[in-house]
């Protein structure tokens, strides 16, 4: 028994420690990439870039937000944009009030789709109509329950982009308001803005967020849009810049300013609703990019129960050095990987004005590594969510 005990404990010390270096490399090599980068949006300034601009948004019944939010966005500092708004089949009050807007703003365009043609669930079809009515070529795309934080929203996405760029990722957090639910929210969009933003830098762009999104018309047009996975309700974002995006056209907007905020779920139930789909095109993919974020959630859950089990294996292991010693070096690890995670994510954070997680971190980090896993899963077992 003591053997099959020294073997154990002995597996698990080598699991452990390859778990504990694996997470260090991702926060100082991958994700301070991020967190260390010089902000290319510290202050507001007028427009350098001025090439003409056009936001596309897809609504289905946001009346009240359409109402609350589009007026900020109309009122954007830049010399020449339009706001494509394409109103699908919705049967609130969308119609009557784009319209009307429409007849007092020169710069709205409204799309009516009066008879539903999307034989997908999700938004593909609708905001392909939206991109395909832009007159303009370089798009920037939100959300209908997403407001600007200030009238420079456009001129910074502008700003951002090169002759070579043809994608723009950017941070769209979620609105800050009291509650748990809230702080997961806000938490776990911060934890996935750091990994796609650090793997752009890299040389790996993977996905965007549509609420604060940037490209090309041309390049949507050149790559026949959202054809090659239309059949997925979600993935307008995150699998067609997947598809486009690469290390020499892809463009980075790091800054506590350019923030396109959207409302929050208010309910555990509805958000998991959002994260189930949310989470329904990870498996489409590349494989690298697989392996990359793989190895990265694998080696966290691994830290965390390899750890646990050396506390109930290590006092049968007859070889081990003196408790206090042993203990005391397990506890010391995992206060290391504990203090990387807090500074590397309070640093990305501070770059993208996210404000207010900072006592967040160790629980939403242990409860996410198994609230995802139980979320993938379900999706294998239940019917998929649909778009609304």
């Amino acid at each position: 028994m003591e053997i099959n005990y020294l073997s154990a404990g002995f597996v698990l010390f080598v699991v452990f420690m390859v778990a504990f270096v694996v997470q260090l490399s991702y926060y100082w090599m991958v994700f301070g990439r991020l967190a260390f980068f010089g902000s290319n949006a510290t202050k507001v300034t007028a427009a350098v870039n001025q090439e003409a601009v056009s936001v596309v948004i897809s609504a289905r019944n946001e009346y009240h937000n359409l109402q609350r939010f589009l007026p900020l966005i109309l009122d954007q500092d830049y010399p020449d944009f339009e706001v494509v708004v394409v109103n699908d089949c919705s049967d609130d009050e969308s119609a009557e009030f784009l319209d009307q807007l429409a007849r007092d703003h020169a710069k709205l365009k409204v799309v009516h789709l009066r008879q539903s043609l999307n034989f997908f669930q999700g938004k593909k079809f609708p905001l392909s109509m939206g991109i395909k009515s832009a007159k303009h070529d370089l798009l920037l795309l939100t959300d209908a329950d997403c407001y600007p934080e200030n009238r420079q929203w456009i001129s910074q996405i502008a700003d951002s982009y090169s002759p070579q760029t043809e994608v723009v990722l950017a941070y769209g957090p979620y609105e800050r308001q009291p509650g748990l639910l809230n702080k997961l929210i806000r938490y776990d969009t911060l934890h996935i803005a750091i990994q796609y933003m650090s793997l752009a830098m890299i040389g790996k762009p993977y996905m965007g967020v549509g609420r604060n999104l940037s490209y090309r018309k041309s390049l949507f047009l050149r790559n026949k849009g959202f054809t090659s996975h239309y059949k997925i309700s979600s993935g307008d974002d995150d699998l067609f810049i997947h598809q486009v995006a690469n290390k020499g056209n892809t463009g980075l907007l790091v800054s506590d300013k350019n923030r396109m905020v959207s409302l929050p779920k208010q309910s555990f139930t509805a958000w998991v609703r959002q994260k189930r789909r949310h989470l329904t095109t990870g498996i489409y993919y590349a494989f690298d990019i697989k392996l990359l974020l793989g190895m990265y959630s694998l080696s966290s859950f691994t830290f965390y129960v390899s750890f646990a089990a050396l506390f109930c294996v290590s006092p049968f292991v007859r070889l081990q050095p003196e408790p206090l010693i042993y203990y005391g070096g397990l506890v010391l690890l995992f206060i290391l990987r504990l203090v990387s995670h807090w500074f590397i994510f309070s640093k990305a954070a501070q770059k993208l004005g996210e404000r207010g997680l900072i006592w967040v971190y160790p629980w939403a980090d242990i409860f996410f590594i198994i609230f995802t896993p139980l979320m993938a899963l379900s999706n294998l077992l239940i019917k998929k969510p649909k778009w609304k």
